[in-house]
């Protein structure tokens, strides 16, 4: 089991939204220390870094703060003392490099870990505001690397020609939790009890992968179908969000609160625009859904497609026509309810983030003992 610091470089808050990296750090800081280093916020007189530790785990989430108006270069110059400065601070020696943005190089590429780790969760620089350098940063990241893992499987296909030790681990699930979602007796929450019934809802970042046309055209179709959508609005203007009286949004929620929610909701919807960002997505949001036994109705993702489409598990459509005639098809045939269950729970059984971190974990102990190896036979070849 390794028990070196974990030193995660991220692109995300870590109180942003709860998804995979937090599923897995969280429990790599059952074992070992790990810090969760945020991009930076240029919001400062003189250079420094703030530290929050996590409640009950060996993790500490750390966000530098920098002078403002420098040059990039002066930026990642800044960046690079800090880090070094932390390392010192925590009496960090021995370590493990994990990075979730390849953009970290520009101030990490000076570290000597015992082992470099890319968990490539998306394909960045196909998202809105992407830095034009991004695929120049991962292709050195690709160099570096020890060990690469890929949150999707239509992700993997791209990537695993360009490291020789690449692995899939897609979206996992903590079932216990969207379970509660399947209990009846069910507290619906404050913002959502007033909301009438059919109730069809998301929950997640609502950005650029949002198709905003398919959303105003579900509620234009159907007026008395309420629409519940919750999460942050990010990199799109809220302006541009229809407004109409069946449509609900209520803002970002924890992840505790996600399983009260969903358990309020007749149908979980995915409305995901079908462009270069959804591209090579694996929504950690499907088997969530899933498990707490909500009928789902997505655009056709590849990797959601792959993996529960084409069994059954989810409905795909195209069009909001589409998602309206499989909602209505949910909505009449409550009695087929009960044998889609099962088959929900028999796809579910064997998935979880104890399992992937315990899988990636294997991997990752074998790519070091294979690299000490290689280490040591270098230094017998120079004796």
């Amino acid at each position: 089991m390794l028990t070196i610091d974990l030193i995660c470089f991220s692109h995300l808050r870590w109180n942003f939204v709860y998804q995979r990296p937090q599923h897995l750090l969280s429990r790599f800081a059952i074992n070992q220390r790990v810090f969760f280093i945020e991009e930076p916020i240029y919001d400062a007189e003189a250079d420094f870094y703030s530290v929050n530790k996590e409640e009950d785990k060996n993790l500490w989430v750390v966000t530098p703060h920098i002078q403002n108006e420098l040059s990039p270069e002066q930026r990642a110059q800044r960046q690079k003392l800090l880090l070094d400065r932390l390392l010192v601070d925590m009496e960090v020696s021995k370590y493990i490099c994990w990075y979730y943005t390849p953009m970290a190089l520009e101030f990490s590429n000076h570290l000597e870990p015992m082992l470099t780790v890319y968990d490539c969760m998306d394909e960045l620089s196909a998202f809105k505001f992407a830095p034009p350098e991004l695929k120049e940063r991962e292709a050195e990241l690709f160099g570096k690397a020890d060990i690469v893992f890929t949150g999707g499987y239509s992700l993997y296909l791209v990537k695993k020609d360009k490291h020789p030790n690449v692995h899939y681990f897609p979206s996992s699930i903590d079932k216990e939790h969207f379970l509660q979602a399947r209990k009846k007796d069910f507290t619906d929450p404050i913002d959502q009890k007033r909301i009438p019934h059919p109730r069809l809802g998301y929950y997640g970042v609502l950005d650029e992968r949002f198709d905003i046309d398919m959303v105003e055209t579900m509620a234009d179709l159907k007026p008395k179908w309420q629409f519940i959508y919750i999460g942050p609005v990010v990199k799109i203007d809220p302006k541009t969000l229809p407004i109409r009286k069946n449509i609900h949004y209520l803002g970002s929620k924890n992840y505790q609160e996600l399983p009260e929610y969903l358990a309020g909701w007749d149908i979980a919807l995915m409305p995901f625009a079908m462009n270069e960002s959804t591209r090579f997505i694996s929504p950690t949001k499907t088997p969530e859904y899933l498990a707490g036994g909500k009928p789902v109705i997505s655009t056709p993702i590849v990797d959601v497609v792959e993996a529960y489409g084409n069994n059954g598990l989810v409905y795909i459509g195209e069009t909001a026509e589409e998602f309206v005639s499989a909602a209505t098809h949910c909505l009449k045939h409550p009695e087929q309810r009960e044998e889609w269950l099962k088959e929900v729970d028999a796809e579910l059984n064997d998935n979880s983030w104890d399992k992937t971190w315990k899988q990636m974990t294997q991997r990752m102990e074998e790519t070091l003992k294979r690299k000490n190896i290689v280490e040591s036979d270098k230094t017998e070849a120079y004796v």
